[in-house]
């Protein structure tokens, strides 16, 4: 792969660091897990592998090899040799190949899987680009101009009409835990620090509209909208943070911390997203607004779990798809 454009911010992410927050490490991973999930699914990768996020704008990648790639996510106009390209589907690209990216119809960050992966060295047992320790994916940064990525597997030259013939001829059904489904409010979990809020910022939590601050990127999204405060005043001893978690720091404007969230914080947390609902959030842009709506932990956990069972039967779905690319595997 060689980038003639990087794109606005293009970083390898696997499912994330686990394992080493207790160390002050982050776990970084996609924003968007269920797309990055679902990119790797449909081209018979393990979810485990890194995919390419891209950021709103996408890149314009050369192929020097044949390999079977994926799209998920955000819709970026991706085009292959200036002609669309399909989204959420298995495609062949050819060895000479131009991946390019055009205007943003919709959502924020896009998804780029490759059969085999990429070939990335792995700090602390994963490839995820954390920025601002200089870890991970290439070379600890996001994706430049010029830059080459070697693929683990690329595919015979012989026979590639044939099997883009039938990859195209399967019939994809994506089941709805696994797809973008639109909604009006963002689910939430009261965290045990709800109650030490004023009644009104409680209520404001769940009844007005904040938007997404410009001031937004991987580590969190600031959001503007009505001034939320404890009823008293306190000193908090800093405490395990996760991706979700909604702090509200002395200005009263809540953070939801994000894939690149730091491992503790001091701000109290009024309440945490539902995991289910991260992905929406995380194909959201700076002037979007956003509403929520409370939910107890026990349907959260119930959404989680479909959502993973769904992933678990496409899984087994998709296994005709990886059984012929494989058999084109050089």
């Amino acid at each position: 792969m060689h980038f003639i454009k990087p794109g606005m911010l293009s970083t390898f992410q696997d499912m994330g660091r686990i394992g080493f927050q207790h160390l002050g490490v982050p776990t970084a991973g996609p924003m968007d897990r269920r797309s990055h999930q679902l990119a790797n699914l449909l081209v018979g990768n393990p979810v485990s592998l890194a995919s390419l996020e891209m950021t709103l704008t996408g890149p314009t990648i050369d192929f020097s090899s044949a390999c079977c790639i994926a799209i998920a996510g955000a819709d970026l106009s991706p085009k292959i040799n200036d002609e669309p390209a399909a989204m959420n589907r298995p495609l062949i690209l050819r060895e000479g190949d131009r991946l390019s990216f055009g205007a943003r119809v919709r959502g924020a960050r896009a998804y780029l899987a490759i059969h085999g992966g990429y070939q990335l060295d792995p700090v602390l047992n994963s490839t995820s680009t954390y920025l601002r320790s200089a870890m991970g994916g290439y070379h600890g940064r996001a994706l430049k101009r010029d830059d080459r990525v070697e693929l683990n597997k690329t595919l015979s030259p012989a026979a590639l009409s044939s099997l883009a013939q039938d990859l195209w001829n399967i019939r994809i059904y994506l089941p709805a835990p696994v797809t973008e489904q639109p909604r009006d409010r963002i689910r939430i979990i009261k965290s045990n620090q709800w109650v030490d809020f004023t009644p009104e910022s409680c209520i404001a939590m769940l009844t007005e509209t904040f938007r997404i601050s410009p001031d937004s990127e991987r580590m969190g999204y600031r959001l503007a909208g009505p001034t939320l405060s404890l009823s008293t005043p306190r000193q908090m001893i800093s405490e395990a943070t996760t991706f979700g978690t909604i702090q509200v720091p002395a200005g009263g404007q809540p953070i939801v911390l994000m894939a690149d969230t730091q491992t503790t914080g001091g701000y109290p947390k009024i309440a945490y997203v539902a995991s289910v609902d991260l992905p929406l959030l995380a194909q959201m842009v700076p002037g979007d607004h956003v509403r929520f709506e409370s939910i107890k932990l026990e349907n959260a956990q119930t959404l989680d779990l479909a959502r993973t069972t769904a992933f678990e039967r496409l899984a087994q779905t998709l296994k005709p798809i990886e059984q012929l690319i494989t058999a084109h595997v050089i």
